[in-house]
């Protein structure tokens, strides 16, 4: 029997009246157990070393959810979800309950713990409330395939409230982006625009964007009435990817847009507040805007996730968080899934391939993941499997050197299953969420524990079981035990290939071995003759740059064409207009 008490969730409640079977919804009898556990090392961070833990709450029902919009429990339902994970009852929580905007929020959660929804939730949640159509939600990921797969996430939400989401990855031109995200003003009787300020005029198609670094720059410098003036959140998933490589500084360049708007348009706590309160001022907007319904217009909120966010201060400090609140899964600072089964696979050395497609076999066409270390490896592997004739396993490439285009395609198919094995680079480790994944195979071992999180966090996601196996060399095995104890992962045992199996296939692969030696000299050759017909002196790189510089340009002049050919029906309705009511004013002079 549990009683609905006074919490930051629920907020003051006058009755506690007790409710029989209801699930616990805040903290689990766990938390009054749970004893302080000895941490292999200590967050110079301050705000690191007491976390909020995870696992101190308990799966929640939608309809126990306090404050959850009626309309947005029904899309839920429709995406096959009945109750939220522990990490997004805890973000739900620190978000839609008081004291939300007060302060920033840092997840650090094993993959597939349900991250995505744990922000897009509150999210759409809070912005249902808008009144005027403004961006006020950015959403940052390293890659086109992991941003597409968010903004699904969106997609199936925002619209039960009125919200609409954009997507901004370089998947198609930015004039087809632009139209998408900008909506252009509608001639007016009457109004007169000058060609200055016809930017004035835009406004945002959208609410929520979802956006790589490199097209969010492309905006942001060229499109006209691209504004992050009403952002409200932030949000940086994968985050220790996206602060390890610059991306044209996109990072810094989003802070001090939204930071220079606040400045400009609201007062901040520093005006107020006296000296003594030094570094610890909270930062405030005063006044109501327009496009909340009497609500104060909150500051920025940031939310950055990852399963290995980094404890690095000069890189977080990149972030200018705001009081940040550290939510995180136990006391380790990397954690694996529960449900996560890792073995290990002992081979000889070269005949890795075999040990490798009789581990595919005995695992009887259930969906595997393969990971190499380099797209190479993932081409020639993939290639070399292709040749051991007709088995009843279908083997498809899927690396970052491929067309969008192919690897959308390959996902589809793999999700399908059509595909049963995708041979991949590291390409998918990160964020990809392919339903009914049961195994993952590091056909090459990963050099560091946060490669292996990721990798293995394509199987055993939302609760389901999986199973990672890893192929070592005899060499290799005491590298990767002790790789797998900086997660607390002291169990791995051998998975056993049965070594009249590897000599079954041993005919076979020595004509794979022959056919992929011809494959890869057809492909060199081909290069060299695309090679020699390109323009004298001029390198790939080169060539790139320009088409892209006349590209850009063809785009610039498309738009001005649009532009002018807008202003001009709008000076004709306008002198239309005057010529009128001329006319009537000389009909009642006479």
């Amino acid at each position: 029997m549990w009683k609905v008490a006074e919490s930051p969730l629920f907020g003051c409640c006058k009755e506690t009246q007790e409710q029989p079977e209801i699930p616990i919804l805040l903290r689990s009898s766990a938390m009054e157990v749970a004893t302080e556990q000895k941490k292999t090392s200590v967050p110079v961070l301050p705000w690191m070393r007491n976390p909020v833990d995870n696992s101190f709450y308990e799966e929640c029902p939608l309809n126990f959810l306090p404050f959850l919009d009626p309309r947005l429990e029904a899309a839920l339902c429709n995406m096959g979800i009945t109750s939220l994970f522990p990490v997004q009852v805890a973000v739900w929580q620190e978000t839609i309950g008081p004291g939300s905007f007060e302060r920033d929020i840092c997840i650090n959660s094993p993959t597939g713990s349900g991250k995505t929804l744990a922000y897009a939730l509150p999210i759409v949640q809070t912005l249902s409330t808008r009144a005027i159509k403004y961006l006020r939600a950015l959403v940052v990921l390293p890659t086109r395939d992991l941003a597409m797969q968010v903004k699904e996430v969106f997609a199936s939400l925002a619209p039960a409230v009125g919200l609409s989401v954009g997507l901004a990855v370089g998947q198609s031109s930015i004039a087809d982006e632009i139209s998408e995200l900008i909506k252009k003003p509608t001639p007016e009787a009457g109004i007169c625009f000058d060609s200055e300020d016809f930017s004035f005029g835009l406004r945002s198609s959208v609410d929520i964007l979802v956006a790589t670094p490199g097209r969010l720059m492309d905006h942001i410098y060229n499109t006209k009435g691209f504004t992050l003036d009403h952002l409200c959140y932030l949000v940086v998933d994968e985050t220790d990817r996206l602060l390890r490589e610059a991306y044209q500084s996109w990072l810094p360049t989003v802070l001090q847009l939204a930071h220079t708007h606040n400045q400009t348009l609201y007062p901040d706590a520093s005006s107020i507040l006296s000296p003594t309160f030094g570094s610890l001022k909270t930062i405030r907007r005063f006044g109501v805007e327009r496009g909340f319904k009497a609500k104060p217009y909150p500051r920025l909120m940031k939310m950055v996730l990852s399963a290995t966010l980094t404890q690095d201060p000069s890189k977080l400090a990149q972030l200018d968080l705001h009081h940040p609140l550290f939510l995180t899964t136990g006391p380790r600072r990397y954690q694996l899934p529960e449900q996560l089964k890792s073995l290990k696979v002992i081979c000889e050395p070269k005949l890795k391939p075999l040990y490798l497609l009789v581990l595919l076999e005995t695992l009887q066409g259930e969906k595997c993941i393969v990971f190499t270390s380099s797209v190479e490896s993932t081409h020639r592997l993939c290639t070399l499997l292709n040749f051991f004739g007709d088995r009843q396993i279908k083997f498809k490439e899927y690396s970052r050197l491929q067309r969008q285009t192919i690897r959308s395609k390959t996902l589809r198919a793999f999700r399908s299953g059509e595909i049963q094995v995708l041979v991949s680079s590291d390409a998918m480790t990160r964020g990809m969420d392919v339903e009914g994944v049961k195994n993952v195979i590091n056909y090459d071992m990963p050099a560091y524990i946060k490669t292996y999180i990721h990798r293995a966090g394509r199987t055993a996601r939302a609760g389901q079981t999986g199973c990672c196996f890893t192929l070592l060399l005899k060499d290799e095995v005491k590298r990767f035990k002790k790789l797998l104890q900086k997660a607390d992962n002291n169990s791995c045992p051998v998975y056993s290939i049965p070594s009249e199996s590897i000599e079954s296939l041993r005919s076979l692969y020595t004509t794979a071995l022959e056919k992929l030696k011809e494959s890869i000299e057809s492909e060199k050759h081909r290069k060299r003759k695309l090679t020699k017909t390109r323009t004298p002196g001029a390198s790939l790189a080169g060539m790139i740059d320009e088409q892209m510089k006349k590209k850009n340009e063809a785009l610039r002049e498309k738009i001005k064409a649009e532009e002018d050919m807008l202003m001009r029906e709008m000076e004709r309705q306008q002198m239309a207009v005057v010529d009128r009511r001329m006319v009537e004013l000389a009909m009642l002079e006479s």
